[in-house]
């Protein structure tokens, strides 16, 4: 029997198969493979897997068939928030700290926090305030620069060209 290995067509304009999907896909091929009566090490070679993955999905399929072999959703808990309230807490997040009664523009983690549940109703860790705005919000990390609001960059200048050399030279 001649098998014609997974690869997909260059130049389309089809999207490349994530990692599940392209394993979901030997799955399947395999499957049909199977049901042409092909043998173990010949569905390895033209899959692109070893011989003990076909061995194991050939079980799989003689219990529970094709469907048996299908990507499942992930399991875990589901988020507390869903999408529709991550969208709320966003709008709510982008007007801003000083808008939500806090004294600096500055978003802290506990500050999220609070935002977060005056807007939705739900108590998050901190650690799931965290995954909120680098994961599901998309946002990172920034600290503010440190520098005094009475800063005078123009006598930092003239103190550098003028001060400095002399008490160098002082020496």
């Amino acid at each position: 029997m001649a098998y014609r290995p997974l690869s997909c067509a260059s130049g389309s304009s089809v999207p490349p198969l994530s990692r599940p999907q392209l394993a979901e896909a030997r799955r399947v091929r395999a499957v049909e493979l199977f049901e042409e009566g092909g043998s173990n090490p010949e569905i390895a070679r033209a899959v692109g897997v070893c011989a003990e993955s076909v061995r194991r999905w050939r079980r799989v399929w003689e219990e529970g068939g094709a469907p048996a072999l299908r990507r499942r959703p992930a399991t875990g808990r589901p988020p507390k928030l869903n999408d529709a309230q991550v969208e709320t807490v966003r709008a709510a997040l982008e007007r801003g700290a000083q808008a939500h009664g806090f004294e600096a523009d500055l978003w802290t983690l506990e500050r999220v926090g609070a935002v977060v549940e005056r807007v939705t109703g739900v108590s998050l860790s901190r650690a799931s305030v965290w995954r909120l705005l680098t994961g599901r919000l998309g946002w990172s990390l920034q600290r503010p620069e440190r520098r005094a609001v009475e800063r005078d960059e123009s006598e930092i200048a003239r103190w550098i060209t003028h001060e400095w050399p002399r008490i160098k030279r002082g020496r």
